[in-house]
């Protein structure tokens, strides 16, 4: 690497720009991701299932990922290699999608909004500490606590409504949230990039999930929707969610690391809220509102960005 000038300033190697950076590509995904759902919440109403989506989404990134996959050693998966491949294509892929969204069927979504972003940073800090060793401070675990309260506000009322199949739909966000946290912190543990994690869980999703929806599904369902909405689908579900999203949110765990990336999903259903507003045309209420201020507050807390009074404060 050549030697910077004298008088230059190496900004872009400095601990602060490259926390930053990592911030930032978390807010990215973070703002993709709850667009998803504010999306995912339009193609239901409009007569989609989970696995139209899961077809939109692994279809259109494997189509975009697969020419790159091709050119760095299709057979070794990019030097991912099958047993880690099909791993990873097991957590992040079809698998994640269908769990997440069945959990619907049996509990509110109140309760999906709270209990998978709420598993995933958890379960995600708790991976990090686990499995790579980073520190998992006390101020991060009050960021912790109070993300989960924010959570809790933002779901309402209805995060108390239940029914005699609520905990199986409860369990199911969980584990979504457990998978998705595992995969951030197998993709940092064995040192596999951010395009190369992303091209090979597309690639292998794709290949299991399309020949499965082709014989057992129907396309009625997505050539019913107008084109505009079907091209906007595909964009959201595919492009952004399935490729950027991704990319951006593999790429802070490298610079953040898997504990600390693990809070930007916990702002998913916030940012999802406020994007439902034009997407889904639902105004979130004073206690939603309130809600996302003390998740934002959470996030800043677990990041370091906002100290704690004195008395709170822990080393």
């Amino acid at each position: 690497m050549t030697p910077a000038p004298v008088n230059s300033k190496p900004v872009a190697s400095s601990p602060i720009s490259q926390t930053s950076w990592g911030i930032g590509l978390g807010v990215l995904a973070t703002v993709i991701w709850g667009t998803y759902l504010a999306m995912a919440r339009a193609g239901v109403s409009s007569g989609l299932e989970a696995a139209d989506v899961a077809l939109l989404r692994f279809a259109t990134a494997a189509a975009i990922l697969l020419p790159w996959l091709l050119s760095h050693n299709l057979f070794e998966l990019a030097g991912v290699g099958w047993k880690r491949g099909i791993a990873l294509a097991l957590l992040a892929g079809p698998a994640f999608i269908l769990v997440g969204v069945g959990g619907y069927q049996f509990a509110p979504l109140a309760h999906g909004a709270v209990f998978q972003p709420a598993a995933l940073t958890i379960g995600g800090m708790a991976l990090a500490a686990i499995l790579l060793g980073d520190t998992f401070t006390r101020t991060r675990m009050v960021g912790a606590g109070i993300i989960v309260l924010g959570l809790s506000v933002v779901a309402g009322p209805g995060l108390l409504a239940s029914g005699s199949l609520t905990l199986v739909g409860d369990m199911m966000f969980v584990v979504s949230g457990l998978m998705w946290a595992l995969f951030a912190a197998l993709t940092r543990m064995w040192g596999i990039g951010p395009v190369p994690a992303t091209a090979v869980v597309s690639v292998l999703s794709a290949t299991a999930f399309v020949p499965w929806f082709i014989a057992t599904q129907s396309f009625d369902r997505l050539a019913a929707l107008p084109d505009s909405q079907l091209l906007a689908q595909v964009l959201i579900q595919g492009v952004l969610s399935g490729v950027v999203a991704v990319l951006a949110f593999t790429k802070a765990v490298q610079i953040l690391g898997a504990g600390r990336a693990a809070v930007f999903p916990a702002i998913v259903p916030a940012v999802a809220i406020l994007m439902g507003i034009p997407i889904a045309h639902e105004i979130p209420n004073a206690l939603q509102g309130a809600g996302i201020l003390v998740v934002l507050a959470g996030l800043l807390t677990a990041m370091g960005l906002l100290k704690l009074p004195r008395r709170l404060h822990f080393a």
